[in-house]
């Protein structure tokens, strides 16, 4: 059950922002638990008490700061998969930043300064407004905030797609209430704080990413030109071990720049989880067979792995680099090509391709029945065929083990892959349920064996992820701890968070 708070404490949030604005009744509480969760019985807050502005942020930190509250905050709550809106600390308050929804557009920079409770929907329909003279990044399920996306290095499909890497400029609370601005704006006045990342001294914006080091008020965001053209092919591949070879044919194109957008490599259930779900092939328990894969791969006429590559700019370099594309793509022979073009002017797809904000990957949550969902595990990989095709092949194998459906991709960057895999659940499943857990520690284990560490976590594994990052006795965690002891001796914002403990709340560990 959740810690029920003294009704003094609530009566002063209360004052603060406003009674309709506090959430601490049984419903509330539940409406903020992970709809996810692996163990419903985890992670239940006391609350929730939704500011409004800068200024009650301080005053809710200085009274949770008094009385020994924990804070969790969230900007919209909507990172399921990995904890939703609930706190890692049970009992602790959710700070619910949801009603601060201000943009700042500079049209001329393309950039925007944006607050927590502004959705990916919302800087759609405020760019559109306006022309679309700039076009936004959006993760697959693109209902969250676009502040909390890139605190917690959520992924898009367009150049800008790397979410973290595009901010410039935050602004925080910090837990004895003071606000900081980092980069130039920490400059009085000044009109640079969203053009240049650093200013002087330490670079702080990462400091703030996946941390617990502040709460985040503001953060500026670098949007992608609108570009005169879109180029590029849709590819499918029949069999599993195309995989090493693709990822060898678009690794050295993606590092020298021709291939700005981040592609992803994902397996056919990727593509037929939101079209169908698992009772119209079989009832049969266990991993799916490979007749049966077979049979959904036909109907939905998909390969074992798909790829989307894009081009984006002007039409003449576009043009260009898809002859250098079809070239290198057309060497591995694939199960089908389809090419892809627009210019300005012509109707825009609504795809996440454009930066249209899209919710039907959410779709696979519905794969098994019952209350469905998903759980990732994403850990990070060189850009090498050879070692992505012996994670998925070692990957597989524990799905398989485990009776699990292999639901996977291979997202790149620049230098690294990130290989995402979910794992569908059906919390009316108990059997199911009862497998997720020691599956998902398992391939954390295995991972870590090779050197590979993930990269986001649920909260359930934030302290099993953190100390596979044990360099030197695990010096990072030791530092990270130090500054958390420095900025928040108290433990006031998200104990636990990222694996980070201040001193005092050890304890509450996992």
């Amino acid at each position: 059950m959740a810690q029920t708070l003294p009704s003094a404490t609530i009566a002063a949030f209360a004052a603060i922002v406003g009674k309709d604005h506090v959430f601490f009744d049984e419903a509330d509480q539940a409406s903020y638990q992970d709809k996810f969760a692996i163990d419903d019985a985890r992670h239940h807050p006391a609350g929730a008490v939704a500011p409004a502005t800068v200024e009650e942020i301080q005053a809710i930190v200085r009274i949770a700061s008094d009385r020994g509250i924990a804070l969790w905050p969230i900007s919209r709550g909507k990172n399921l998969g990995y904890g939703g809106s609930a706190p890692l600390l049970a009992g602790s308050v959710v700070l619910d930043l949801s009603r601060m929804k201000k943009i700042d557009y500079d049209e001329a920079n393309g950039t925007v300064l944006l607050e927590p409770g502004v959705g990916f929907y919302d800087l759609y329909d405020f760019l559109k407004s306006r022309g679309m003279k700039h076009w936004l990044s959006v993760p697959g399920n693109s209902w969250g905030s676009v502040v909390g996306n890139a605190l917690d290095r959520g992924m898009g499909y367009t150049p800008y797609g790397e979410h973290a890497t595009r901010i410039c400029g935050i602004e925080a609370v910090m837990a004895d209430g003071l606000v900081v601005r980092t980069g130039m704006g920490a400059l009085e006045g000044a009109p640079t704080w969203q053009l240049y990342r650093f200013g002087f001294g330490p670079g702080w914006d990462q400091m703030f990413v996946q941390s617990n080091f502040g709460i985040v008020t503001k953060m500026g965001l670098w949007l992608m030109p609108a570009p005169e053209s879109l180029m590029g092919m849709d590819l499918e591949f029949d069999r599993p071990e195309d995989l090493g070879p693709l990822i060898d044919a678009i690794a050295p194109l993606r590092r020298e720049g021709l291939l700005q957008q981040s592609p992803t490599i994902g397996n056919w259930l990727r593509a037929a989880a939101v079209v169908t779900t698992r009772d119209q092939w079989t009832d049969k328990p266990g991993a799916l067979p490979d007749d049966v894969i077979a049979a959904i791969r036909k109907k939905f006429n998909v390969g074992w792995w798909g790829v989307s590559l894009r081009l984006y700019g002007r039409d003449s370099v576009n043009k260009a680099a898809y002859a250098i594309l079809e070239q290198e793509l057309g060497k591995l022979k694939p199960m089908s090509l389809r090419p892809t073009t627009w210019k300005t002017g012509e109707p825009l797809e609504a795809t996440g391709w454009t930066g249209t904000p899209l919710t039907m990957p959410m779709q696979n949550a519905n794969w098994h029945g019952g209350r469905g969902g998903h759980i990732g595990f994403s850990p990070i990989l060189p850009q090498s065929g050879a070692a992505a095709q012996a994670q998925f092949q070692r990957t597989y194998a524990r799905y398989k083990e485990y009776g699990m459906d292999y639901q996977a991709s291979f997202a790149f960057g620049e230098r690294h892959l990130i290989n995402v895999n979910a794992v569908l659940i059906n919390k009316d499943d108990p059997d199911l349920m009862g497998r997720v857990d020691p599956f998902l520690k398992h391939l954390i284990a295995d991972a870590k064996a090779q050197g590979y560490g993930e990269y986001r976590t649920h909260l359930d594994y934030m302290d099993a992820v953190a100390g596979t990052y044990d360099f030197n006795r695990g010096a990072l965690g030791q530092l990270n701890r130090r500054v958390k002891n420095a900025l928040d001796p108290k433990g006031v914002i998200a104990p636990g968070k990222s694996g980070i403990w201040p001193s005092n709340r050890m304890g509450g560990r996992g």
